[in-house]
């Protein structure tokens, strides 16, 4: 009696176990665990080389919120990036937003940084100032293949 007691115990655990597991994945997968509402935005960029859907929205260190999709303005060639931030943050119209790297050759992520108008965006309007990802490897091409001094030498002096 007591060995099927303590059986159904430590099924019942176990049981539980996996339900909080399958729960966190699923919040996780959804990027849902921000918790609260959210608002989208948008932002243009000229190149948008290894963000991807699902990448981390941060400011100052702190993550405020997701890449929802990018897709291609085929009028313009660029990219549109439609990100859902917290609904308690509230950014100036002229925030800007980042493509930076984690590490060296680490995972893309979109950094805001506040601006100082007194304006904020509302849901659905789009980020003017933006900054794109630093390719790497066009800059250590240029480097290897001596483009970066040429170029420096014909720029004239300030």
């Amino acid at each position: 009696m007591k060995q099927t007691k303590l059986e159904l115990l430590v099924g019942a655990f176990v049981l539980l176990g996996l339900a909080a597991v399958a729960y966190l994945t699923v919040k996780l997968g959804a990027g849902s665990l921000l918790g609260g509402d959210t608002y989208m935005l948008e932002a243009r960029f000229t190149s948008v080389s290894g963000l991807n859907a699902g990448g981390n929205v941060v400011v100052a260190g702190v993550t405020v919120g997701r890449v929802e999709s990018i897709r291609m303005e085929p009028t313009e060639y660029t990219a549109i990036v439609t990100l859902s931030v917290m609904s308690g943050l509230k950014l100036p119209t002229d925030s800007m937003a980042s493509i930076k790297t984690t590490g060296l050759i680490g995972d893309k992520y979109l950094a805001l940084s506040p601006g100082a108008d007194e304006t904020f965006l509302k849901a659905g309007e789009r980020i003017t100032m933006t900054e794109s990802s630093v390719d790497l490897e066009s800059l250590i091409g240029k480097m290897a293949f001596g483009s970066v001094s040429e170029e420096t030498e014909k720029a004239p002096p300030p």
